[in-house]
């Protein structure tokens, strides 16, 4: 115990800025002023002084430090940029190790209207503030106005909890924004993905049918060519009938994120007038392209659960599951979008090189094809790929009347997360410069 109690008396040597307030109270007292009563206690093993010690150049060696006055600092709330050096108070007579004194101060505030953060702490004049050292201060946010002056909050604060604190409230915004603006801004999103989804075949002869066309005759297209021509069969099962449930239910995630995903490095340059003229939150653009991929599920879902029902296979009570996969399959897909669609911006063949990815994607996929046609010896890395999950995960669910395996889905869910809050913030990051560089 004597050496811990030894080890702490040096360490408070070697460090005489430790203060600590033990009571504090502040007031306003007229326009633009505060009065600040408060009780301080050395906290430190150093005796403090007003004065220059003697025999000293004011640091610890002679039992005492000094000179010692009581501050303040003003700083912009909103910038952190620091607006005004206030002026010292006295400590009236030297202050012992462990004593604690009361303490009376006058603070002016800027003359122009603003939400201010004032910083409290003992300071060795010329040397360093207290808080600057790791010490303990009083931290108090106020509004003023050149009539009034409202206190917000009256805090004892240090430098390692301010930054606990801000990294806290960046971790909740971090969180946060994403959630809040798709419901601030839902019923513009809806807006526009029904814009995008009519005005896309707008004019046709088929009209917003081709929605549900599209998706049927593309799946048809590959049916012919995998199992008509290459033969192409899964498991022990040899009817072509088998292949068309199998390479169905494989497309229908597919659909969704190869359309989301591939016309997402363009949409920011599509908007270009959004990013110019007008005050539009680019944010959703990307997660238009999410949603709008999802509709496009949905219609080749309808078509593939009314083909399970007419051949007697039915839905299995496994379906109830289906959000669990949907989830973070959106996650994942609107992450991609937000990252494709800020990185499209500054870097123009993206695009195109993202049509060459999504392609060598698709066949990498087992969707026209069965798991075990992979090469046992490579399927570890295969497994690694998220639509590989996706696709098992809903063959699983639709057609084996299992559910899923339950660590490749967490795994799932973490990269879904990760994606998503990683996309954006790195589209809210960099958005603002697209107007520079379109």
């Amino acid at each position: 115990m004597c050496r811990g109690g030894n080890a702490v008396s040096l360490l408070q040597a070697r460090t005489p800025y430790r203060a600590r307030f033990v009571e504090a109270q502040v007031r306003p007292d007229g326009p633009g002023r505060l009065r600040v009563e408060c009780s301080i206690q050395n906290a430190s093993a150093v005796n403090w002084t007003e004065r220059l010690p003697s025999g000293s150049a004011g640091q610890s060696g002679s039992g005492a430090v000094g000179p010692i006055w009581f501050g303040y600092q003003v700083f912009d709330a909103r910038t952190g940029l620091r607006v005004l050096d206030g002026a010292r108070a006295r400590l009236s007579e030297e202050l012992k190790s462990g004593e604690v004194r009361p303490v009376t101060a006058e603070i002016q505030l800027p003359l122009g209207e603003g939400l201010y953060r004032v910083v409290i702490s003992p300071v060795q004049e010329g040397v360093a503030w207290f808080y600057e050292r790791g010490s303990e201060f009083l931290e108090v946010e106020v509004f003023s106005t050149p009539d009034t002056v409202q206190v917000r909050s009256v805090r004892r604060a240090s430098r390692a909890g301010q930054r606990t604190r801000r990294m806290v409230q960046l971790l909740r915004r971090f969180l946060e924004y994403p959630v809040r603006n798709l419901l601030r801004h839902r019923s513009l999103i809806a807006s526009l993905v029904r814009r995008d989804v009519l005005g896309r075949y707008r004019g046709s002869l088929g009209g917003a049918f081709w929605t549900l066309i599209h998706p049927l005759l593309l799946m048809v297209a590959y049916y012919f060519v995998f199992s008509v021509v290459l033969r192409v069969r899964f498991g022990a099962r040899e009817g072509s009938g088998d292949f068309v449930f199998y390479f169905l239910c494989g497309m229908l995630p597919w659909l969704a994120f190869s359309e989301a995903v591939g016309r997402s490095p363009n949409i920011v340059l599509e908007h270009s007038n959004f990013v110019k003229r007008v005050v539009f939150p680019l944010e959703i653009l990307p997660l238009n392209l999410t949603l709008t991929g999802l509709v496009t599920e949905f219609f080749a879902l309808l078509i593939f659960a009314a083909a399970l029902i007419g051949s007697g296979r039915g839905l299995h009570w496994t379906a109830l599951y289906f959000p669990l996969i949907l989830v973070p399959q959106l996650l994942l897909t609107a992450g991609l979008c937000w990252f494709l669609a800020a990185l499209g911006v500054f870097l123009r063949d993206i695009g195109q090189i993202m049509g060459f990815v999504l392609t060598v994607w698709f066949f990498v996929t087992p969707i026209c094809y069965p798991a075990s046609a992979l090469p046992e010896g490579w399927l570890w890395l295969f497994e690694k790929n998220p639509m590989y999950t996706i696709v098992e995960a809903y063959r699983a669910l639709f057609l084996e009347n299992a559910l899923p395996s339950a660590l490749p889905l967490g795994v799932l869910w973490a990269a879904g997360v990760a994606a998503f809050w990683l996309g954006y913030a790195w589209f809210y990051k960099v958005r603002k410069s697209f107007a520079d560089l379109i």
